[in-house]
């Protein structure tokens, strides 16, 4: 059977009120206790192994220090989400980035036991810089880029409802990418640079269409018709397989809970569900997964593929294009 991987970016309940520009977000509230037991439940119900990309702000609140050793003693990988999830990361310069990782790394491995080796920018954020700053830190992969055209309309609905001043917009002007990254290879591929190779593996999208189809989008999709969102991810998992790409799926904390698991995340899309039918349909969408590709955290599927011959080899080409 085909490999696959899957992932969980672990954004918290103030990292969606600090992007939304909503008050309140600096006390750090936090679902983690709520919805780490419901997604490792699930889990090891499906025997299934993963890789959490954590952020290092949450690692170093002492209240969160359970739920996320949890997941290291439940045998997931753990991977780097930066320290203050902020998505204007490409704006950083590489000192700014180098101290961003290490302090997420400090507290990541204080909670788990685990030094993070694989990397996902909040938000997509992406930069030479932050590739050059990986590198050196010695990471195995990059998981931040998103292959779409889509980037823009997202980021115009999620700036139809956010409370954001001029500045905070503009440092949200690349929120979920640009027209560019539409251009970007499915495929995991190589960027190399003068201080080393990065391998690039990206949050995969729709062959050919580069439409995205993470749980976030298919229980969007699932609001007007969930037998239709389960015909479409059977579609592009049968095209994955048709165009030979091994598909990495990307799951979110609010894939698994509804809106009477928390309170003042309305705005989020398909957040009228309830938990237990979000949770039901994520269940759904991860045994249908499982029926097409052996599903591994992604540290491993880059074992798996690191060597081959066949991935192709990218200078960066970051630049602003809207």
């Amino acid at each position: 059977m085909s490999l696959a991987s899957l992932s969980l970016d672990l954004d918290n309940q103030w990292t969606y009120l600090r992007t939304h520009g909503d008050s309140g977000w600096e006390s750090y509230p936090s679902y983690l206790d709520v919805v780490v037991p419901h997604v490792l439940q699930i889990l090891e119900q499906r025997d299934l192994t993963i890789t959490f990309f954590i952020v290092g702000q949450d690692a170093a609140i002492a209240s969160n220090r359970d739920s996320l050793a949890a997941i290291s003693a439940a045998g997931h990988e753990i991977g780097n989400h930066s320290f203050r999830h902020e998505q204007w990361l490409h704006l950083y310069d590489e000192a700014e980035l180098d101290a961003e990782l290490a302090k997420a790394e400090e507290a990541i491995v204080d909670v788990t036991g685990v030094k993070p080796d694989g990397f996902r920018g909040p938000g997509y954020s992406l930069s030479t810089s932050t590739l050059r700053v990986l590198v050196r830190r010695g990471y195995r992969y990059d998981a931040s880029t998103f292959p779409t055209y889509l980037g823009p309309l997202a980021r115009a609905y999620y700036f139809r409802t956010a409370k954001l001043s001029p500045e905070e917009r503009e440092q949200r002007r690349k929120l979920f990418g640009t027209l560019r990254d539409g251009t970007r290879p499915i495929k995991p591929y190589r960027w190399q640079m003068d201080e080393g190779i990065m391998l690039e593996l990206p949050v995969t999208t729709l062959p050919m269409f580069k439409i995205p189809f993470h749980l976030s989008y298919l229980l969007y999709l699932g609001v007007y018709s969930h037998l239709l969102a389960k015909v479409y991810f059977h579609k592009a998992l049968w095209l994955c397989r048709l165009a030979g790409v091994e598909p990495s799926l990307l799951l979110h904390p609010l894939d698994f809970l509804g809106g009477d698991d928390c309170d003042g995340l309305a705005f989020f899309p398909a957040m009228r569900m309830t938990g237990e039918v979000k949770r039901r349909r994520a269940c759904e969408f991860l045994d249908i997964y499982r029926r097409y590709f052996e599903v591994l955290p992604m540290g491993r599927h880059v074992e798996a593929i690191e060597g081959r011959s066949e991935l192709a080899v990218r200078d960066p080409d970051f630049r602003d294009v809207s």
